[in-house]
């Protein structure tokens, strides 16, 4: 719980606030840009929500947080707020909100389809999200991209008893029913194509959804700084030559969505999408 007694000065006076334990991870900005803006390593509120809708964006927020660094100084009925995640993003996919801090703030997402619903990295196993998860018809298949973005991946498969999917070079010490080899893409079904892009983590994997939907861990998101797509040469743990490598295995792909774990989301038509993804690797060329 966010402690008001060690929130950062730079919070505008007023009912929220983000204190000293926040790890930066852009959730809160995300949700609720109106409220939260960064300061440099963490996120702090710029302007207190002004009217209802703003007001639940920033409840949302609070709820999403992995490391409960976002407080209010009056009692809020969270009710609503709890019941808009997972939240839609397009069509039949959602965003789940509820991060975990054993995945450094990683949003997951959830697909929701008749065949059985797929969820994409592990949000925290709250309570309020797990019914949701039931109301909306379990979790059939739990896709992990990599190994940095697990979390409570266990508890999801020991109550849902889903198939857990993760490549092999990522899988030490992490369970998985279904391990992938190589570095080839793989149909998991007609809609759902796995493909191996090491260079983050050596078995980092992205998922394709019905040629619409990229659900790209931590290789590939957008950047407000560029104004495109990006990855992130710091954190390239096992290679950023590999990386390069790998991202362009992803041209000619069709996708119009980028739903990265870390990073902002990107939307644009397939053609433009691809364009991007061309000046993107051009970028991550000159930088290695």
């Amino acid at each position: 719980m966010a402690n008001p007694n060690r929130a950062y000065s730079e919070n505008v006076a007023g009912d929220f606030f983000v204190d000293q334990t926040c790890i930066d991870c852009d959730l809160c900005r995300q949700i609720a840009p109106s409220v939260f803006r960064d300061a440099g390593d963490y996120s702090v509120v710029y302007q207190q929500p002004a009217d209802g809708q703003q007001i639940q964006r920033a409840e949302m927020a609070l709820i999403a947080c992995p490391t409960g660094s976002i407080g209010s100084r009056s009692k809020h009925n969270l009710n609503q707020a709890t019941a808009a995640f997972p939240e839609l993003v397009q069509d039949n996919v959602y965003f789940c909100g509820y991060a975990s801090p054993n995945s450094y703030g990683a949003a997951s997402y959830f697909i929701r389809r008749p065949q059985g619903n797929v969820l994409i990295d592990s949000p925290r196993f709250a309570r309020q999200l797990v019914q949701r998860f039931e109301e909306m018809g379990g979790i059939a298949t739990m896709f992990m991209t990599h190994k940095d973005d697990v979390a409570d991946h266990d508890k999801f498969h020991t109550h849902f008893g889903c198939r857990r999917i993760l490549h092999k070079a990522d899988a030490r010490n992490i369970a998985a029913e279904e391990v992938l080899d190589g570095e080839d893409p793989v149909q998991l079904d007609e809609e759902l194509l796995a493909i191996p892009v090491p260079g983050h983590t050596r078995g980092h994997v992205v998922l394709v959804y019905r040629d619409k939907f990229l659900f790209s861990g931590d290789h590939l998101a957008w950047s407000d700084n560029r104004d495109g797509l990006t990855a992130f040469r710091s954190v390239a743990w096992y290679s950023w030559r590999e990386q390069t490598q790998s991202m362009k295995k992803l041209l000619g792909r069709r996708f119009e969505w980028v739903l990265p774990g870390h990073g902002r989301r990107a939307h644009l038509p397939a053609n433009d999408m691809q364009e991007n993804l061309v000046h993107c690797i051009e970028w991550m060329e000159k930088v290695a």
